[in-house]
């Protein structure tokens, strides 16, 4: 089939790349031409595991292009993706002036039907928008399909390839089979292709992520009660995951959750139903908590250094949101670092894939090193915010010939509560036993 993906970010870049690996003729569409020419010229702009094999082999059979020409590829196209921004406005709600925007210059250009499909995280009633966006400019039939993604960043590929479900929703027979030709080669294992209205698949993403967002935020409840009552959070955690209804993930305490879905989701879900003057309170207190665990381990900074952190020098390990991308939106060491040097504090931070993103961000502000164990040079303490395989064993003896005193603030609970006693380590993690 010949498709278009407008937009390359995340999920755009993937979108494309996976659907040219199953035969299909993709052309990738973006307005950035810097970033169009690097990647006609085989150079990724992300960092995704797996996804670079993929990239290189698909535009060596020219299955996958990429162009600025949104003409071209309107007119080649069966089926239009449009996998672009939806960030929070000012008031929460998701701003849809990419998507709507997008649909007015596609709906200028098409001569023959066309499925176009809305890929981007969208509030319910947004297929009806762009529908609208549509019948205002051209009389050619289009059928608008709403197929949100469920990629997880550091995985995106395997969850592509392999979904767990794939969501469509469709009032349209013509979009339903041309859809269901499109995925049938990902879902031969017998996962399911679901079929449903459109205002259905939109609130399906959008309950997803917040479900699983209010998941890791009642953990990290459960964490900070732990610390309070004396309790392991690593025993309730395994006590509860066993049992079948809850399920063992998304149960890891830590600093909050980040990224690129979860802040955004979870604060469009709640606007859209104060929208339609429906209260969702856990949402809200979702919100809230996590705002305050994004700097829980400051807290426990401040605590330890009795509030005067001014002349303190602190190592951070890991800067993206998660381990395995190179993520920095909404990721909690970006708070920490703010927090950190407004009490007077400096900063040298290492991650293995974010700190170019950072440095855009922050320039000077804080100082970057070459690797984990540089970054401990001198520090009064380590942080760590990001759980890389990378710092799950370090070379502890080193570490202690690089920091002025033995002491970490573990925001991932890396490490194991003994092997810190036996080190001599002052050792503060989510919801466990202080090893002072």
């Amino acid at each position: 089939m010949k498709i278009a993906v407008i937009g390359t970010g995340y999920v755009g870049l993937v979108t494309g790349t996976c659907l040219a690996e199953t035969g299909n003729n993709v052309i990738c569409v973006d307005i950035d031409e810097a970033k169009v020419q690097k990647m006609q010229h085989g150079i990724i702009p992300i960092y995704e595991p797996g996804l670079d094999v993929l990239f290189h082999r698909n535009i060596a059979q020219q299955r996958l292009t990429f162009t600025t020409d949104l003409a071209i590829a309107v007119q080649e196209a069966q089926i239009i993706f449009m996998a672009l921004p939806t960030p929070p406005g000012g008031d929460g709600a998701a701003d849809l002036s990419y998507i709507l925007g997008a649909a007015k210059d596609i709906s200028k250009l098409v001569t023959e039907y066309k499925v176009i499909v809305n890929k981007s995280t969208v509030p319910v009633g947004t297929a009806d928008k762009v529908q609208a966006v549509f019948t205002a400019h051209t009389d050619v039939e289009i059928d608008v399909v709403s197929n949100p993604e469920f990629l997880r960043e550091g995985v995106a590929v395997e969850d592509f390839m392999k979904p767990d479900r794939v969501v469509i929703g469709t009032g349209s027979e013509k979009a339903k089979k041309l859809m269901a030709e499109l995925y049938a080669p990902y879902v031969r294992q017998g996962n399911p292709v679901l079929f449903m209205d459109e205002r259905s698949s939109e609130l399906t993403k959008y309950a997803a992520n917040s479900f699983l967002a209010t998941k890791i935020t009642f953990m990290n409840e459960i964490a900070n009660l732990c610390e309070i009552v004396g309790a392991d959070v690593d025993a309730v955690r395994k006590g509860i995951g066993s049992d079948d209804r809850i399920g063992k993930r998304f149960l890891f305490p830590g600093i909050g959750y980040g990224g690129s879905c979860f802040p955004k989701d979870v604060q469009a879900l709640a606007k859209s139903a104060d929208e339609h003057a429906y209260d969702f309170q856990i949402l809200k207190a979702v919100m809230d908590v996590n705002e305050k665990q994004k700097v829980v381990l400051v807290d426990k900074v401040l605590k330890y250094y009795k509030g005067d952190l001014k002349g303190k020098h602190f190592a951070l390990w890991g800067l993206a949101f998660k381990p395995e991308t190179d993520d920095i939106r909404e990721a909690p060491a970006l708070y920490i670092i703010d927090h950190l040097v407004k009490n007077g504090a400096t900063v040298t931070a290492f991650d293995p894939e974010g700190m170019k993103n950072v440095q855009a961000i922050l320039g000077d502000k804080i100082k970057f090193a070459k690797d984990q164990y540089e970054a401990l040079a001198g520090a009064d303490a380590l942080l760590i915010a990001t759980e890389w395989s990378v710092f799950r064993n370090p070379d502890f003896e080193r570490m202690e010939s690089s920091l002025t005193n033995k002491v970490i603030f573990d925001g991932r609970n890396l490490y194991d509560l003994q092997k810190m006693i036996d080190l001599g380590y002052y050792y503060n993690s989510i919801g466990r036993k202080l090893v002072d």
